[in-house]
């Protein structure tokens, strides 16, 4: 327990040293006043919280002034920690009763979906699963060559296609070898995409419901990779993808490398998708299970 807090603590050591790890020094021991509130309102919207998230909290801590009659800004901290800590779900244990069960990875480009595919699959595989790996970026080589050294590690086949092939036939090739191998888990890895451009959305909406096609119920999770270092835009991209294919998850790549880290409760608040893994550094074990305490412990520097 202590490793995987120190674990957190050091990926979030940028995002405690920003923004909100700066309010242990504006919450000092002076009067609550106009000014404590426009302060705190500023470090909150900064951290990218968003104007919505951010007023609902400082609303929260406010009626919670009022009610406890505190005085001094010190008396804020712990309370600003619990307010945030209420934000953020649980994330819910994975579902593996599906044989197999089909996770389609999906997100813009460059958030990080291939290192991500690669890192589940290194978590489930260590946890005795049997991964197939569906290389349906068929637009980028580079994702393809990824997901083949990871899968010769690992042991692991990989469904792919040639270059510029239909992803659809990609992913519905990829469940049909998953069923025949009989393996526990097949990772879905598309290509990235605008989530402000029609005709690529439409794509993946095609990936999605030839997956189905392939075996009915897939995928049984759509998990929406977005790049922490992003802020607020990560909120639209989120909303996005979750009216295409509706997204059952997120996974917030590069959170180690972001300096603010509070789109995390805008989409719990928004959107109210649970995040179930955080990246926290290169390393495959760096892909660790999303803990809101520890989250909200390392942003706030505490």
């Amino acid at each position: 327990m202590t490793d995987m807090l120190s674990r957190w603590r050091a990926g979030l050591s940028r995002t405690g040293k920003a923004a909100l790890g700066r309010v242990a020094s504006l919450l000092g021991a002076t009067e609550i006043t106009t000014q404590t509130w426009d302060d705190l309102e500023t470090l909150l919207v900064q951290a990218d919280l968003g104007i919505d998230t951010a007023t609902s909290v400082l609303d929260s801590l406010k009626r919670l002034t009022r009610d406890r009659g505190l005085l001094r800004s010190e008396e804020l901290n712990s309370a600003l920690k619990a307010e945030l800590r209420s934000r953020l779900d649980n994330p819910p244990a994975l579902d593996f009763s599906a044989i197999p069960m089909v996770i389609l990875l999906v997100g813009v480009n460059g958030s990080g979906k291939t290192t991500s595919a690669a890192k589940l699959g290194a978590r489930f595989h260590a946890e005795g699963k049997t991964i197939l790996f569906g290389a349906a970026d068929t637009f980028r080589a580079a994702a393809v060559d990824q997901l083949q050294v990871w899968g010769d590690r690992l042991n692991v086949p990989v469904v792919a296609g040639a270059p510029e092939s239909d992803p659809g036939a990609v992913a519905f090739n990829a469940v049909q070898s998953g069923l025949s191998r009989g393996v526990d888990v097949i990772l879905i890895d598309t290509a990235g995409r605008l989530q402000t451009r029609f005709n690529l959305m439409e794509e993946l909406r095609k990936v999605y419901r030839v997956v189905g096609k392939a075996l009915a119920g897939a995928p049984h999770h759509i998990w929406l990779v977005l790049d922490a270092t992003t802020g607020q835009n990560a909120l639209e991209q989120a909303r996005k993808f979750k009216e295409a294919v509706n997204v059952t998850g997120i996974i917030l790549a590069k959170l180690d490398s972001s300096a603010r880290g509070g789109m995390a409760f805008a989409i719990q608040h928004e959107l109210g998708i649970p995040i179930l893994f955080a990246g926290l550094g290169e390393k495959p074990e760096d892909l660790t299970p999303f803990d809101p305490d520890s989250f909200v412990d390392g942003i706030l520097n505490s």
